[in-house]
């Protein structure tokens, strides 16, 4: 139970609520076991029994107050019925009517506050796991699926409000329904309220018995959850290749592999937990024969007991299965929600490499220049830079060539603090990465990606991503300079066309161009182009490298680059081989120095 104390925490700010609604389930509670006291007195009149009081009762204060209640009641019935025994009747059963309207009022009364509780905690739980999740660094999600994520911040959670909902049942209303019932049971007989009480600790050990694997199943449904929520989301992201291939069976396979598990799961949980709702009512069935046996022996052989209080001592007894039954179902889905919360306190509690020290420091512009110094960095066990230094000038285009997983994305992961190097530093004039508010270092630096990465939203709201408060005038200027304010006058509604999932409405081109300008709005000191051309046709390229051209002039640039005539113009190329630097000069340098450079660009040439 620990994970769900620490999921309790987020009750906190509506303990308003809850107060509330242990009030009311408290007053619920009473008028429950209340309403059905009040049939004896209708029963009395029916059958001809009721008590003659003849004078008015006094109230003597609290320890008489049942006696001065009953006797008040049966005062005012006898006194009616010798007039009218109709309206005598009518008295009894407006007294049962009053009572169950308070009981259900309290009871709606109930439910409404732990409404405000129940959604404030689901609010409050998704908001921090999504802020979680963001805050993590990228290696955090190389090894997580997708779809296990979703089912973490969707599925785990509303298990656990449903939980939480039980939970609160089983502590305050169905506990206090229990309890006021056996009160008003052992104020009509103590014997039999002794005998139905040595019942309900035998049931609760039983049930509970039961319950005890439930966690277990409950944490394989919700794995297996987030599994086939994995292959679905892979499923959609790689549709094209999917069909291209005729993967379609290979997919499914692998889909109807994961439901059929679920499946088991599923059916191995839910039948072990619909047995708890046969299990406790046939006890609670056996609690009511042995009370029938019991009870009717007092009744009709020992004459201890009239009948009209056994009938309602019978149906408080069955007030009780009710609230116990409840409570059984209740700790089996908080043993299901404790599962869930494990699972969603391993995200919120899992350790961020990459939190600022107390004493980092905001940077508001660069002067300098950036140094990376000796740097040393792997993934898992695999080397990718190794001794790895350079000094990036301002103003400088310093643009990284070579071939595949030679380390030139990770230099632009480590520049943007996406990881931490494991050894050597980065530093900005004279600023150690890690000494410096991540937050602050990265308004500092634009960057466009491989992969152009659009959300589903406006052209405008994308272009504002990095500076939400630019004037239509400086996204219009941005997209200009991108060459794509063309093309988005070209759309259904110009700025204002939403581009659909991953900007799946616009071509591979006209996705790069938005990625360019949402950089350019932003208007940072240092860009990172990591192959930004690299989705562009020949033409479109052309535009794009004249615009970026003009914007580096003005700007630090660390260029990736695939297509080695769109770098020409660098101020220094950086050739990388193994994590290593292996040449570095210009262009022409490089040309001339029959480099490994000169055989790359002899080879694109071809």
């Amino acid at each position: 139970m620990k994970s769900f104390k620490k999921i309790l925490l987020f009750a906190i700010p509506y303990k308003r609520f809850a107060f509330l609604n242990i009030i009311f389930n408290a007053l619920y509670a009473l008028f429950s076991a209340l309403s059905f006291v009040a049939l004896i007195p209708m029963l009395n009149v029916l059958f001809g029994k009721t008590p003659k009081v003849d004078a008015k009762p006094v109230y003597k204060g609290i320890t008489n107050l049942k006696a001065y209640v009953t006797d008040f009641i049966n005062f005012k019935i006898g006194e009616t019925l010798e007039k009218d025994p109709l309206a005598a009747l009518i008295f009894a059963i407006a007294l049962i009517l009053v009572l169950f309207f308070l009981k259900n009022l309290f009871n709606y009364l109930a439910m409404f506050f732990i409404t405000f509780l129940q959604n404030g905690i689901l609010k409050d739980l998704r908001n921090s796991l999504y802020v979680k999740i963001l805050s993590q660094p990228v290696s955090y999600f190389t090894e997580k699926k997708k779809g296990d994520t979703l089912a973490r911040i969707t599925s785990d959670v509303l298990e656990i409000q449903h939980s939480f909902l039980s939970i609160m049942e089983l502590i305050v209303r169905e506990p206090f329904t229990i309890i006021f019932t056996l009160a008003v049971m052992f104020s009509l007989n103590v014997k039999l309220s002794i005998f139905v009480l040595t019942f309900i600790p035998i049931s609760g050990i039983i049930i509970s018995s039961i319950g005890k694997t439930l966690k277990k199943h409950s944490q394989n449904v919700q794995q297996e959850q987030g599994e086939f929520l994995s292959i679905v989301e892979e499923s959609l992201g790689g549709l094209n290749i999917i069909k291209a291939f005729n993967a379609e069976k290979l997919f499914t396979t692998k889909f109807f592999r994961s439901t059929a598990q679920f499946f088991g799961f599923s059916n191995k949980l839910l039948n072990r937990q619909n047995l708890a709702s046969p299990l406790s009512e046939f006890m609670g069935i056996g609690v009511i024969g042995g009370l029938l046996w019991f009870g009717g022996s007092m009744v009709l052989i020992e004459e201890t007991l009239s009948g009209t209080v056994f009938l309602a001592f019978m149906t408080l007894a069955y007030n009780i299965l009710t609230p116990a039954k409840a409570i059984s179902k209740a700790s089996y889905a908080i043993k299901k929600g404790n599962a869930a919360a494990e699972r969603v306190l391993e995200v919120l509690d899992a350790p961020n490499e990459l939190v600022d020290q107390p004493d980092a420091k905001n940077i508001k512009d660069f002067n300098q220049e950036i140094h990376f110094n000796n740097i040393g960095f792997k993934y898992d066990a695999k080397l990718v830079l190794d001794q790895f230094s350079l000094i990036l000038k301002k103003g400088e285009t310093i643009a990284l060539v070579g071939q595949s997983g030679s380390g030139k994305t990770t230099v632009a992961n480590l520049l943007n603090r996406f990881y931490d190097v494991q050894q050597g530093s980065v530093s900005i004039d004279g600023h150690d990465l890690k000494k410096i508010k991540t937050h602050s270092l990265r308004k500092l630096i634009g960057i466009v990606t491989q992969d152009s990465i659009l959300f589903n939203d406006t052209v405008q709201n994308n272009l504002r991503v990095g500076n939400p408060k630019a004037t239509d005038k400086e996204v219009v200027e941005a997209a200009k300079i991108a060459n794509a304010h063309s093309f988005i006058l070209n759309l259904p509604q110009g700025y204002d066309t939403n581009i659909g999932d991953q900007g799946n409405k616009l071509s591979g081109g006209q996705k790069q161009r938005l990625s360019i300008a949402r950089a350019v709005l932003k208007n940072p000191p240092i860009m990172v182009l990591d192959e930004a051309t690299s989705a562009l046709d020949t033409e479109s390229e052309k535009l794009v490298q004249e615009a970026l051209e003009n914007l580096m002039s003005n700007r630090t640039s660390l260029v990736i680059a695939h297509r080695l005539s769109t770098i020409q113009k660098a101020d220094k190329i950086v050739v990388m081989q193994d994590g290593e630097i292996i040449e570095i000069g210009t262009h022409k340098e490089l040309i001339d120095n029959e480099s490994t450079y000169k055989k790359l660009v002899e080879m694109q040439s071809i």
